[in-house]
């Protein structure tokens, strides 16, 4: 019995030798160090991540809405600029305050008004905002930006010129919401943003704002965005979340729009498509005077009357307008001395607030009916 136990062990000792019997294989240099290494890495990583607890989640990727000032050309422009110098002066000192932020405002809504509300636009009398003919000049040099510029239009390459020439050059007097189209290694890039008021825009028939001067961009009515809403750009002097104002296509394609005289509170028809040119004071004034104030706009001292080019018709006469019998109201806000419809659709938006780069609000940015 003793002999076959003996038989039995040194035949599982062939077959399985004991740990120790196998040979070494010699080490390389540096070689335990690194394990060491290694292994201790693995160990404090978790208590460098907070001592192994979750770590914090990131910040929610969220819709961009840029401010853009008067004048600068901002991000991704098309073009230089061809905004005259009567609509294009430098931005004012931001507020005192600018430089803190405040608690957000939720669900803040923004005005609808229709493209042709009288004194939702200004300009100067036989002086057009913007220089159509320049920006179709400066478009062309380029083919692939052409074709962005058009396809951002909704236009084709070959009508590109008659839907510029239908355009009309005037300044908003509200800061606007919209989609502005940018032009990036080659391509279009839209973003949603809001332009300051005293911006040169080019709005076509149906007083929707399709180009920004400034920087040659294309615009299109705003879209709603879902989800976090990340705001960047400073804040303006005068900038309030609630004055942002939204413009909707009028009913009808108009001849002509009513317009605020930037510099006497009068008012101007402008003719669409024209370069102020054919100017004239309309025959039926709409009710009150344009208030003397323009919603952040520079002050009218800082403003003069331009020559008019050379016009290829006689300028009618302008009819004067009806004398003032008491002073004006008080300038209330975009919206209120302006004609709306009832119950007028709304957006719903986050308070930009005062920094530079507010991060990702919660929330949407969403039609409200």
């Amino acid at each position: 019995m003793r002999s076959n136990r003996r038989r039995d062990t040194a035949t599982r000792r062939r077959r399985y030798p004991e740990r120790g019997r196998w040979p070494r294989l010699p080490e390389a240099p540096g070689r335990r160090p690194v394990v060491v290494a290694i292994a201790a890495g693995i160990c404090l990583a978790p208590l460098l991540a907070g001592c192994g607890t979750d770590p914090a989640p990131a910040p929610p990727a969220g819709e961009e809405v840029i401010l853009q000032p008067v004048a600068a050309r901002g991000p991704d422009p098309y073009t230089e600029s061809t905004a005259r110098s009567l609509s294009a002066p430098e931005p004012r000192p931001p507020a005192p305050n600018a430089g803190t932020r405040g608690a957000p405002l939720r669900g803040q809504t923004l005005r609808t008004l229709s493209g042709g509300t009288p004194g939702l636009y200004g300009g100067v009398e036989s002086v057009g905002s913007c220089d159509a003919e320049r920006q179709l000049d400066l478009i062309g040099e380029d083919r692939g930006k052409e074709r962005a510029f058009a396809r951002a239009s909704g236009v084709s390459p070959a009508g590109l010129a008659g839907f510029l020439r239908e355009l009309t050059p005037v300044v908003l007097r509200t800061d606007t919401r919209v989609t502005a189209h940018g032009y990036r290694a080659g391509s279009d890039v839209a973003r949603q943003a809001v332009l300051q008021a005293g911006t040169a825009v080019l709005v076509d028939p149906r007083g929707v704002p399709r180009v920004r001067c400034a920087g040659g961009n294309p615009l299109r009515p705003p879209v709603a965005v879902e989800g976090a809403v990340v705001h960047r750009g400073r804040p303006w002097a005068g900038y309030a979340p609630e004055r942002i104002v939204v413009i909707e296509p009028s009913d009808r394609v108009a001849g002509h729009l009513v317009i605020a005289d930037v510099l006497d509170s009068g008012w101007i028809d402008r003719a669409t498509g024209s370069d102020g040119e054919r100017d004239s004071r309309p025959e039926v004034l709409p009710p009150g005077d344009a208030p003397d104030n323009l919603y952040s706009y520079p002050p009218a001292e800082s403003l003069s009357r331009t020559p008019a080019p050379a016009a290829t018709a006689p300028t009618p006469p302008p009819v004067a307008s009806v004398p003032r019998t008491a002073e004006p109201d008080p300038v209330p806000a975009p919206g209120d001395d302006l004609e709306q419809d009832e119950d007028p659709d709304v957006y719903l938006e986050e308070d930009l607030g005062e920094d530079l780069d507010l991060g990702p609000d919660e929330g949407s940015d969403v039609f409200a009916g």
